[in-house]
């Protein structure tokens, strides 16, 4: 079975964001890790995918935006 650092799309996601508002990705049967909490949008790797490219569209961290 291929893993959540492999290109399998269909694999089971979430999205996490820092306190700088960043996005990433992590698989939906781990803990968020310390410093990241849910960003409210899970299922399929690509459609998570999909919902960072739509909601992330300023890349800069939050505090490089608020200055």
């Amino acid at each position: 079975m291929a893993g959540f650092l492999s290109d399998d799309e269909s694999y089971p996601c979430r999205v996490v964001v820092n306190h700088e508002e960043q996005y990433s990705l992590w698989p939906l049967d781990r803990e968020i890790p310390d410093g990241w909490r849910d960003g409210g949008f899970q299922g399929a790797r690509r459609d998570c995918l999909a919902h960072i490219d739509e909601t992330w569209v300023d890349m800069r961290p939050k505090s490089l935006r608020a200055s």
